[in-house]
Parts: C-alpha cells; sequence; structure tokens
C-alpha cells in the first residue's frame, strides 16, 4: 500500500479520496476548509491542517483543486522531498500544467499530468477515466492511486498532453449540456413537450447517456452539483484560452455566456445543468 498526501477534497476529491482510504491506503488529506475533509477520518484518513502535514512521509502526493493558482499554492506550501510523486489530477489548462510541471522540476518532484473524466457519480464509484501525460516509466508508481480511482487509465504522451486532451473532451461536454438546454428550451417554446426530445433520441443513434442525466435535471428545475456552474465557466475559458484563434469554437462560447449569466444570477455552485435557466427566458 502507498502512503499519500492528498490536497483537495471538494466534490471530486472527497470521493477519489474516499476510495483510497478504502483501498488500504495510509491517506493524510487536506482542504483550505478543514470542515470538508474531516468526513474522511471516519473512514480511517488522517484530516491535517496545512499541506506540508500532509505531504510528510508521503511518496505519492495527489492535487484535486479548483484552478492553477490554487495548485501552485498548496504545492508550494506542502515543500515536498525531492523524489516525491506528484499526480496532478485537477483541470488547470495548457499555461498552468507547464508552471506546475516546472515546480515540480524546481523541486525535484516526478510529475505526472492526470486530469480525469468523470463527475461526483463515477468519483464516488471509482469510474473515472485518468488521461495521465508523463513518463511512462511513471506508470508502476502511479498504478495503486489510478487502479483506485478509475475504472481505465490512457497515458496520452509528454507532460500536458493529458491536460490537452482533457480540454478536448470538456469542450464536448459543454457544448453537449447547452446543446441539451437549448433543444429542451425550443420544445417548451414552440409548446411541445420537453420530455419527448428525450424520449424521441432514447435508444437511437442520436443518443447520450449525458443529455439524459443533465436534461433531466432541467425538467425537474434540481441542480445538486456533481459539476458545479462555477467549475464549469473555469473550464470553457480554459478550452477557449487553449484554442485561441486557431480553431472557432462557438459552442464553448455560447456556452460560457450561458454559465456567465448563471453566476451572476447566484447560481454558481449548483451543478452546470443550472444554465438552462439562462438559457429559458420566462
Amino acid at each position: 500500500m502507498t502512503t499519500i498526501g492528498f490536497l483537495g477534497t471538494g466534490i471530486m476529491g472527497h470521493a477519489m479520496a474516499a476510495n483510497l482510504v478504502r483501498a488500504g491506503h495510509d491517506v493524510r488529506v487536506w482542504n483550505r476548509t478543514r470542515a470538508k475533509a474531516e468526513p474522511l477520518a471516519e473512514l480511517g484518513a488522517r484530516v491535517v491542517d496545512d499541506p506540508a502535514e500532509a505531504a510528510e512521509g508521503a511518496g505519492t502526493l495527489v492535487t484535486m483543486l479548483a484552478d492553477g493558482p490554487a495548485v501552485a499554492e498548496a504545492f508550494e506550501a506542502a515543500a515536498v522531498a525531492p523524489g516525491t510523486l506528484w499526480l496532478q489530477t485537477s483541470t488547470v489548462g495548457v499555461d498552468w500544467t507547464t508552471r506546475l510541471a516546472e515546480a515540480a522540476e524546481k523541486c525535484g518532484a516526478a510529475f505526472v499530468d492526470a486530469p480525469v473524466l468523470g463527475t461526483k457519480q463515477p468519483a464516488e464509484k471509482g469510474q473515472l477515466v485518468v488521461l495521465a501525460s508523463g513518463p511512462e516509466a511513471l506508470a508502476e508508481r502511479a498504478a495503486p492511486v489510478f487502479d483506485t480511482i478509475g475504472s481505465r487509465t490512457i497515458w496520452v504522451g509528454p507532460v500536458g498532453s493529458g491536460t490537452k486532451l482533457k480540454l478536448v473532451a470538456n469542450a464536448w461536454v459543454l457544448a453537449l449540456t447547452n446543446a441539451t438546454a437549448e433543444s429542451l428550451g425550443l420544445a417548451r417554446a414552440l409548446g411541445v413537450d420537453p420530455t419527448l426530445f428525450l424520449e424521441t433520441i432514447k435508444g437511437g443513434g442520436l443518443d447520450v447517456g449525458y443529455a439524459h442525466v443533465k436534461g433531466g435535471a432541467m425538467l425537474a428545475g434540481e441542480y445538486p452539483a456533481s459539476f458545479p456552474a462555477s467549475l464549469a465557466a473555469k473550464d470553457a475559458r480554459l478550452v477557449l484560452e487553449a484554442g485561441g484563434d486557431a480553431v472557432d469554437l462557438g459552442g464553448a462560447r455560447a456556452t460560457l455566456a450561458h454559465l456567465e449569466i448563471t453566476l451572476a444570477a447566484g447560481h454558481g455552485a449548483e451543478d452546470m445543468a443550472a444554465l438552462y435557466r439562462a438559457v429559458v427566458r420566462d
């Protein structure tokens, strides 16, 4: 078993850390708001007050935090020992991944860029898809963590490749969520029962499970956070930043516009499906 310092116990991090504890690993957890980490103590994790305490004596460090600056601050505070394996699972974008890799090299840590695909439920079930990038020589050391938090690990290439693939996938997820909202909103505007849209695509070539999950939340008007709108907006900005002038990412721009309306209305902590409110104009 592995001794792991785990930084960040939000929606995703809590589930990931819990699975690592259940698998028998020695896990020290830290979160800026300690109360969010406390429930993990009941499972056997050691809840600590600062990143350095989490990293002390740990051969592996895992970060799952909101953005690049948060990850960089926590890693600096962790003061990891040379040779520590750092599995960076947060979605931070291309530029910040480069900065974090440089920080790891500076202190002698072995860095793996490993954002994950999936939201709350897959994280709880240990069914995330890990998009790992970095030296494949680190695969064996990373396997005890990746095999616990995910159902599949894809080694993509050099450091940064995992983040790039994650942004590609996120562009699709963002556009799909927004398209679902627009289709349901259009049905409503035309006087068609919106549930018929989901029923019509079900089981056919146009079907996709995500449309039913997010669409169901939209029609119910209930948005428990699986992927908070605030983080979805952050990811949309990272997608647009990465694409630059090389590609027209109209879907990401439209989604971000609706998410920003959602955030301005005070719904940033709700699931990204809450952008439906910005699509439908009563």
